[in-house]
Order: C-alpha cells, then sequence, then structure tokens
C-alpha cells in the first residue's frame, strides 16, 4: 500500500525483455534505506517487488499482466520514474489510498502552464474516466493529485511547483502514456452496488435492495 507522495525520482540502469516479461534495474538512493529484498516499491505507480538489491539501486521483475496493463516495457535506460516505498502503521497518508495495481493507461493530451502551476490534461478510456470525478483522487505515474477537470474523455490535474521538482510529470509531454489508478474506494463502492445474478432466481438484486447494501456499507464508517 501506498500514499501516492513520492519519494525520489531514479534512474533506470538496465532493461531485460523476456518474450512477455520484463526485468527492470533501477539506480535509487532515498527508497533504498532499510529496503530488502522481497520488499515493495511502487516505480512510476506500479507496485513492483525487490528481487535483488545492487550497489546503487534494485532490480525488479516485471510480469506479463502488467507489461500488459502499464507503460513499463516501454521505459529505456537512462528514463527517470517515480520511486515511493510502501507505507509503514507509523506513515503520514499525505495523498490517498494506492494500492500500485495500475488500472490502465492514459495519454497526455495538452499541458498549460498557468502561472506556478502546469496543467496536464490526459486522455483515457471509458472503463477509467467511469471512477474520474472532478475534486476527486487519481494517481498518475504513482503521483497522488486531484482531478481538477473532467470533460468527455479527458481530465485535467493542476501540478504546484513541487510536484513538478519531485516528479517527473514536469517532463511529461503530449503523446506519453502514463500509468492510472483510480480510485479505490470508488471500485468498492461500485462493486457493492452493482446488481449481480442470484443464486437459484436468475434475477438481480432490486433498486431496494442495492440501496440497502450502500446504507448498510456507510453505516459502518468505512471512511
Amino acid at each position: 500500500m501506498f500514499t501516492g507522495i513520492i519519494e525520489e525520482t531514479g534512474r533506470v540502469k538496465g532493461i531485460r525483455r523476456g518474450a512477455r516479461s520484463v526485468t527492470i534495474e533501477v539506480d535509487a538512493s532515498v527508497v533504498m534505506q532499510d529496503t530488502q529484498v522481497g520488499d515493495s516499491i511502487a516505480t512510476n505507480g506500479v507496485c513492483l517487488t525487490v528481487t535483488a538489491l545492487t550497489s546503487g539501486g534494485f532490480t525488479a521483475d516485471v510480469m506479463p499482466e502488467t507489461v500488459t496493463r502499464t507503460s513499463l516495457a516501454a521505459l529505456k535506460p537512462g528514463d527517470m520514474v517515480n520511486l515511493e516505498r510502501a507505507l509503514t502503521l507509523q506513515s503520514r497518508l499525505g495523498g490517498h489510498i494506492v494500492s500500485g495495481h495500475v488500472d490502465g493507461t492514459g495519454t497526455v493530451c495538452r499541458r498549460v502552464q498557468d502561472d506556478n502551476a502546469l496543467w496536464l490534461w490526459v486522455e483515457c478510456s471509458p472503463a477509467l474516466m467511469r471512477y474520474i470525478i472532478e475534486k476527486g483522487s487519481i494517481t498518475v505515474q504513482g503521483v497522488s493529485l486531484t482531478v481538477a477537470r473532467v470533460q468527455d474523455n479527458k481530465f485535467a490535474v493542476s501540478l504546484i511547483p513541487h510536484t513538478q521538482g519531485a516528479t517527473t510529470l514536469l517532463s511529461a509531454k503530449v503523446g506519453d502514456v502514463v500509468n492510472l489508478e483510480n480510485d479505490m474506494i470508488a471500485k468498492y463502492v461500485e462493486k457493492l452496488l452493482m446488481p449481480h445474478e442470484s443464486e437459484g432466481t436468475g434475477g438481480g438484486d432490486s433498486e431496494d435492495s442495492r440501496l440497502a447494501m450502500y446504507k448498510d456499507f456507510m453505516s459502518h464508517k468505512a471512511f
């Protein structure tokens, strides 16, 4: 589990490509403190397991499912990546709840400088847009951001100077593919409210029963 608050940017040292998988080696310093083999490091928003420690970083394997859903396979030696260690019970949740399980990718379609802020517009599929709301949370390349605008199949985020300097998003160009993770809570709420086939009847839940489920869920003060 992560917060989307980037600890440092690392540099890709090497990429080894299999038939459908990738092994990535990253040079880093901050995230290597107390890191052991088996620990998790979010790399451009993707939760990766450290498989080996190097003199200046770590190595991780990227399985075919992750290659399909993310942009990691497009990385090249020298590319910079956003890095964050898994949170601990003593960590401050400065961003939002991030699993590191990327839902899909989007494409940067517009950049606008607005005084000290940089606006990035990202276009993505309807399957991802359904969970994106204005002033909601979105993870872009592992960075926890607030959705500033929503328009059709596009959304915009506004980056403060600190985020521009502490992440790779300042260098994002129009046409770049970025990893996206939707708000986890939104997906769970939808799952609870979705009609499903009742055993033995073949029918779906009624609107009243779904509403009752929602009220029950909220009564447990999950937030």
